[in-house]
């Protein structure tokens, strides 16, 4: 059991030092010499590249009025294109697209390792935009103000530009933002994000920013965001206490700020004169993931006449909801399975009535809406075999595929079944199987997060087919405790102390795989990333006599140091305080980096993270990787000199990164 005074491998945190990038690159050599230097590496690596390069694949766009806005990479445009062209031109099979933002050429003009953050679009006239770029693909961006009139990015005094940082800005009007960055000692958080948020005007140093709101050091993260729907312009604050409760504020244009009287931990938006409340804990009787519908003036006013939207019961949760300009789109989730509903407000109450079209035997999402101008929305529909489709609507007409992706590998005989497994404590846990129907025991690749009541819900992965399922082998999704498939006790059942429940989950998909003959333990492969990849450390230490091989990507594994590192303060609330001896207590426990053990068996590694990622230090693996090595274990490493939290800048780095995961495991198992 190891602590900050007595860790041999600290040296290995200084993330850009000499002497740790020279470690870095002699175990990179080492795993790239011994998988990636034969011919059937190189086909792989080039079929993935292909399924990231396609121009076939659907070019999906957020709708902005009359035009659509899209970014696109593919082997011409390695950095990628921001363009955007009209309805009109959209649904067509080849559209005609206005380039704003060529970020190939911007890099290469300015000598910098640009990878594209996003864009924000002034609205309504959408004639400038607040571009975030990052270097190598880290969390922190550079904020530079991009005139879509004259196709240029502005400079000097009068533009809004912000340095690199983790900033968090939004156009108020023409000449004004609201921002949160870094504006020099004391105005992060401990986590890294903004403490302060700022109204700035144009023509005006930062510097000279008027305070709106300041937060707490201890706090996550603290932001101001304007609303500009017309007539009901206003502006509000939010001040994220820990990862999951927030205190929200209205603020007046007197300055006033005016506390929304809801659960700190409650999902909370205002549309017009609607407040919708999703709560994450028991409220006012109601079960955690309703959500509730108030009148937001009547609410401010002291009313607490509350209409229930959606109500959650043990199959079915509210994975996603949004507006269009009059309606109210829901995704529910029942066992895994997507639902789609539109409710609508009127004099009588509300309507509730499914959407009707949608793709059965496919997950399907809310992928855009602009309540600003309309009623119109997309949907995306996809399964594990099925390629997504791009689905246009109005609500109350037809729903109409536009967009279809090409199938990128031989789905035929592959089949799609759920089973469920039964957890330590007898919880029923789901998992979705992918492969052919075969009797003989098949290489399989088990997938698991389990945290921040993230779902995984079923897609279509061109890069899995051709690398996996295309050989005869066979995939898994778990939906293990601490995801968000039944809503938020799903979640919280895995907080903190409970955290193991998540690990006993996995343990049990994985013991049923073989039960059923699906697999076997020598024939198992398993892999996840950041909370994932914690997972997969526990699986190491805690259960490795299950496993064939392990693949851990991006991971978190010092959990006595986690919270002093990058962001990983702000998940505190997710896994406990590791300064506090009762907490401590039971990290200690799991806590990969101090669970290892030099007589153990452990399955073969292969641990992969960023020395870009500003968000889960790459010092978890890198550490990991070391005392491995010291006890005498088999394991690999590949440390990508870019590419941020996501493990790659562009679609080369993500082919290599992805081909070099599957011809590991394909050849441990």
């Amino acid at each position: 059991m190891s602590d900050t005074t007595t860790d041999p491998h600290l040296w290995l945190e200084d993330v850009t030092g000499d002497k740790q990038l020279d470690w870095v690159r002699t175990r990179n050599d080492r795993t790239v010499e011994a998988y990636t230097r034969t011919d059937d590496f190189t086909t792989l690596e080039a079929r993935i590249r292909e399924v990231l390069d396609t121009d076939a694949r659907i070019p999906y766009a957020r709708r902005r009025g009359e035009y659509l806005y899209n970014y696109w990479r593919d082997a011409e445009h390695v950095r990628g294109l921001w363009r955007r062209t009209t309805m009109e031109q959209y649904l067509r099979d080849e559209p005609e697209w206005d380039v704003l933002v060529d970020l190939d050429a911007v890099a290469a003009d300015e000598d910098e390792n640009w990878v594209w953050s996003g864009a924000q679009v002034l609205r309504p006239d959408q004639t400038r935009a607040l571009v975030t770029l990052s270097r190598g693909g880290a969390d922190a961006t550079v904020v530079r103000e991009f005139d879509l009139t004259t196709r240029r990015f502005l400079s000097g005094p009068d533009s809004f530009e912000v340095p690199e940082a983790k900033t968090d800005i939004g156009w108020i009007d023409i000449d004004t933002v609201y921002v949160g960055t870094d504006f020099g000692d004391g105005s992060l958080t401990d986590s890294g994000y903004p403490r302060i948020a700022k109204r700035w005007h144009r023509g005006t140093p930062i510097t000279d920013a008027q305070t709106v709101f300041e937060g707490e050091a201890g706090d996550v993260a603290v932001g101001a965001w304007y609303d500009n729907t017309p007539g009901y312009e206003r502006s509000f604050v939010d001040r994220a206490i820990d990862f999951y409760n927030t205190h929200q504020f209205e603020l007046t244009p007197d300055g006033e700020l005016v506390k929304l009287d809801v659960p700190d931990d409650a999902r909370v938006s205002v549309y017009r004169d609607h407040l919708l409340i999703r709560n994450r804990s028991e409220w006012l009787g109601y079960p955690a993931g309703t959500l509730l519908a108030a009148n937001y003036p009547a609410f401010l006013g002291g009313s607490r006449d509350l209409t229930v939207l959606f109500t959650p019961d043990e199959h079915t949760s509210l994975e996603q909801y949004t507006w269009t300009q009059n309606h109210l789109l829901l995704v529910t989730l029942r066992d895994v399975q997507t639902h789609v509903r539109v409710l609508t407000p009127g004099v009588g109450g509300w309507s509730d009535v499914e959407l009707r079209g949608v793709p059965e035997a496919t997950s399907t999402s809310i992928i855009d809406v602009d309540p600003l101008t309309g009623d119109d929305f997309f949907l995306n529909s996809s399964g594990f075999t099925i390629p997504a489709t791009l689905l246009s609507g109005t609500v109350g007409g037809p729903l109409e595929a536009i967009k279809q992706a090409p199938s990128f590998f031989d789905a035929e005989n592959i089949t799609v079944t759920q089973h469920f497994a039964t957890s330590d404590d007898g919880t029923r846990i789901p998992y979705f199987v992918v492969g052919r129907t075969t009797d003989s025991a098949m290489p399989t690749l088990l997938y698991g997060y389990g945290g921040f009541e993230n779902s995984m819900v079923p897609a279509y992965s061109g890069g899995v087919g051709r690398a996996w399922l295309e050989h005869g082998y066979t995939y898994v999704i778990a939906n293990i405790r601490g995801g968000g498939e039944y809503g938020p006790t799903w979640h919280t059942q895995a907080l903190k102390e409970n955290r193991p429940r998540a690990f006993e989950d996995f343990a049990a998909v994985a013991k049923d795989l073989v039960a059923r003959g699906i697999t076997t333990t020598a024939q198992l492969g398993i892999q996840g990333g950041s909370n994932g990849g914690l997972l997969m450390g526990v699986m190491l230490t805690r259960y490795p006599q299950l496993f064939g091989a392990i693949v851990c990507q991006v991971p978190l594994l010092d959990m006595k140091r986690y919270h002093l590192l990058l962001a990983g303060a702000s998940w505190m609330a997710e896994y406990g305080d590791p300064d506090n001896p009762a907490e401590w207590e039971f990290l200690s426990k799991y806590s990969p980096y101090q669970n290892t053990d030099p007589d153990a068996a452990y399955p073969p590694i292969l641990i992969t993270t960023s020395t870009r990622d500003d968000r889960v230090h790459p010092g978890h693996a890198r550490k990991m990787v070391a005392r491995l090595e010291e006890q005498g274990h088999e394991v690999w490493y590949y440390e990508n000199i870019e590419g941020g939290h996501g493990g790659a800048a562009d679609n080369a780095q993500a082919a290599f990164k992805s081909a070099l995961t599957f011809t590991f495991r394909a050849d441990k198992l």
